[in-house]
């Protein structure tokens, strides 16, 4: 696991299947835990499991926070306008992907 954490963190690989605590994915991002806790009552990124103690989040939250600090830092969005837009991205994505596969 670690070698895997060590690859996602060096942002090689972002898969969903590797899970990462709290605490990890502030470490990945150079957050605070009440900076994460923000992000997920926004719902910029979604966690597994109940308590903050217990919370896993898939490798992909890096790229969504990541992305979330910049549209924060560089364009001055609040976060909760960081979600919409990160909503707004996801959707767009899905239906470039539909019509690629329609036009294929």
């Amino acid at each position: 696991m670690a070698k895997e954490l060590e690859k996602l963190l060096s942002g090689d690989i972002l898969e969903e299947q590797i899970d990462l605590t709290l605490a990890e994915l502030c470490r990945a991002c150079k957050l605070t835990a009440e900076q994460v806790f923000e992000l997920v009552e926004q719902g910029v990124v979604e966690p597994r499991g109940r308590q903050p103690a217990s919370w896993r989040f898939a490798g992909i939250s890096i790229q969504r926070v990541r992305c979330a600090q910049r549209l924060q830092q560089d364009l001055g969005v609040n976060t909760a306008g960081v979600a919409l837009v990160l909503d707004l991205l996801d959707e767009l994505a899905q239906m470039r992907q539909r019509l690629r596969r329609l036009e294929g």
